[in-house]
């Protein structure tokens, strides 16, 4: 899971792109990278490290260009090594190509295979550089964008939400199913593509619309327009994203997450009513949980644990050595919140269970008498092989345990996780509009060893639509 920006602006793109890149920074924490491109020349500056720590002002200065994408990465596919910090750039017959991509593709051995038989020469070990040279390679023989990404959408499998610079324009496309997103956004000057709409919202911008599944957008100069490459029979939107990843406060395929983690809230009550003296949530993704099962069970919102702000997430960091190392300085108790309580503790997820299991003995060496364990998500069985770090079965705790197996290992008074039909429910789009595979083994895509529900995509070309005029500023999908 990463988190992308793309911007075409009159007055300069650097610094907006810098802003953009800060309010995704929860996608990803390894590094960032920023390309723009101005007059012949395409300017890239990328580092390991947070955006405020690769980015300065002079460095913003020496990024000059109306047109520039951003990246900002979490390692799921490819060491961690400098040469895998994206934006990647590509260079030939007068055009510069600079590429970033949120999500991962399934078959990139395969593909690596093949170009590498055919004698090309990869300097990464991501997915990201097998899209750029299929790219770049159409880019040769037809120069159109349009045919480029055609011929990507039909050769990769798995997520992708990709932002592209060629030359003085940015490309944004979005996979047939819709797995990562994407959305759209005006600005006063140009117009800006991002993974949320949380970066629009920190430049200032209008919220338009979600990319389409499938479907190209090009923004220059001269504006939007947009051509839908593929069609699929269904779609297949993350539902980690509404369960952890997202932002509470972004808007995701018409749907404000904040909403749905509160409504997922309200029915984790409603599964298991439970006597309790406080509702304490696992800041910061679990305070909305926390709210909705906070209204509709009556009992008070009590913060009990406490979040050092400077540390980041340690979902996402790389190892489970350095994610138990962090949890010890990211959350501290307030003890006088939970000294003789029953609480009512909110979380999100729970995939290996060794933060669960550190967050609750905390709370009981603080003095509760009871903690029960509420949980936004069903029990996750499988592994996540698009883009999101949920790791192999062996080491996910719902693995073959039962729900008071995992009760025991964590040491929770007791345990409910949400029915998958309910969080369904509160996303709102149907489950056969949502991607489950970590959920239920069952996956959109074809995954050599798992189990797929295939879907059918038909590949169009040529579905236009001029400009954005045509468009309803936060309506949400059109």
């Amino acid at each position: 899971m990463c988190g992308i920006v793309g911007i075409v602006d009159a007055g300069g793109v650097s610094f907006p792109l810098y802003y953009a890149l800060y309010a995704l920074q929860h996608r990803g924490q390894e590094s960032a990278g920023i390309s723009t491109f101005e007059g012949t020349t395409l300017y890239t500056h990328k580092a390991q490290g947070l955006v405020a720590e690769v980015f300065n002002s002079q460095t913003l200065q020496d990024l000059p260009g109306n047109a520039g994408i951003g990246h900002v990465r979490y390692p799921t596919t490819g060491s961690k090594v400098p040469e895998n910090i994206q934006p990647f750039n590509f260079r030939y017959r007068g055009l510069d190509l600079s590429i970033a991509h949120n999500g991962n593709l399934v078959n990139t051995a395969e593909l690596r295979e093949e170009y590498e038989r055919r004698g090309q020469i990869f300097c990464t070990t991501t997915d990201t550089e097998i899209m750029g040279s299929i790219i770049a390679e159409a880019l040769r023989t037809s120069k159109s964008m349009e045919d480029a990404v055609l011929l990507c959408m039909r050769r990769l499998r798995g997520s992708y939400a990709t932002v592209a610079l060629l030359n003085d324009t940015v490309y944004a496309f979005r996979d047939p199913l819709g797995i990562k997103p994407l959305c759209i956004g005006k600005l006063d000057n140009g117009y800006i593509v991002a993974s949320e709409s949380v970066a629009i919202d920190a430049l200032g911008g209008t919220f338009v619309r979600d990319v389409r599944p499938g479907e190209l957008v090009r923004i220059d100069e001269s504006g939007l327009t947009s051509t839908q490459i593929a069609t699929a029979n269904r779609k297949a939107y993350c539902i980690f994203e509404y369960i952890y990843f997202a932002r509470a406060d972004s808007v995701m395929d018409g749907t404000l997450v904040y909403d749905v983690r509160r409504r997922i809230g309200q029915k984790l009550y409603d599964v298991r009513p439970t006597e309790g003296d406080s509702v304490c949530p696992v800041p910061d993704s679990g305070i909305a949980y926390a709210a909705g099962y906070a209204k509709e069970s009556g009992i008070p919102f009590l913060e009990g644990l406490m979040k050092n702000r400077y540390m980041g997430r340690t979902f996402i960091m790389p190892t489970q050595q350095q994610r138990e190392r962090a949890i010890r300085i990211k959350l501290n108790t307030v003890r006088g919140n939970l000294k003789d309580k029953r609480v009512v503790l909110i979380d999100d997820s729970v995939v290996r269970g060794t933060t669960s299991r550190r967050i609750v003995n905390m709370i009981r060496d603080a003095g509760a008498d009871e903690v029960h364990l509420r949980v936004g998500s069903p029990p996750i069985i499988a592994p996540c092989y698009l883009g999101v770090d949920v790791p192999t079965r062996t080491e996910l705790i719902a693995n073959g345990r039962d729900v008071e197996a995992v009760r025991k290992s964590i040491g929770a008074t007791s345990l409910t996780y949400i029915p998958l039909e309910d969080l369904v429910e509160a996303i709102g789009c149907g489950e056969q509009n949502l991607c489950t595979g970590c959920l239920t083994g069952c996956y959109p895509v074809e995954i050599n060893g798992e189990k797929s529900c295939h879907s059918i995509v038909d590949y169009v070309s040529g579905t236009h639509q001029s400009d954005l005029s045509t468009f309803k500023a936060g309506k949400g999908r059109t």
